[in-house]
């Protein structure tokens, strides 16, 4: 009997490895509103120096890191403002900022990310934009982006300025 637990045991754990290996292989990304783990994609190494062809793209995935080591993606909206690349994060049911939501806590604690924009993969640095007067021309950027857009109000709007690692 003891010999069937062990081998279960053991077979349990070889299968979670190879499960993980796996999905960090060949990613699983969101869908639906659901969110992902792993993002795959052709890796950008180089400074984006013209965020402008994020313009084309209504939603990106955003790859944050768990507490516990797995990556958690999720996808959400974007804007190219004055030269700087931004990300957006709205609390419709209000809510505290960051707890309501994985990713923006995923952020606040380690702003290293991974973006995937169209077939690529991009590893950033997102810092979180609290000046209301820094925050409010990129609202407006992203209000003309998403013109059937409804704003939950500035105070429930939240700002990630991407930069380079």
């Amino acid at each position: 009997m003891k010999k069937i637990v062990k081998l279960a045991g053991i077979s349990l754990v070889l299968l979670v490895i190879a499960t993980l290996v796996s999905l960090r292989t060949f990613g699983l990304e969101p869908q639906d509103q659901r969110p992902g783990l792993w993002l795959a994609g052709e890796r950008v190494t180089e400074p984006v120096s013209d965020w402008t062809f994020t313009d084309d793209f209504e939603e990106i995935f955003v790859q944050t890191n768990t507490r516990y080591g797995i990556p958690h993606s999720i996808t959400t909206y974007c804007a190219e403002y004055n030269g700087r690349f931004y990300l957006f994060s709205a609390y419709y049911q209000g809510g505290v900022f960051p707890d309501t939501r994985g990713w923006n806590r995923n952020v606040i604690r380690d702003p290293r990310v991974r973006l995937k924009i169209g077939d690529n993969v991009y590893d950033q640095t997102l810092s979180y934009v609290s000046d209301e007067s820094a925050k409010q021309p990129v609202i407006q950027k992203f209000e003309a982006k998403y013109p059937g857009w409804k704003s939950p109000g500035s105070e429930n709007v939240h700002i990630f300025l991407v930069q380079d690692r």
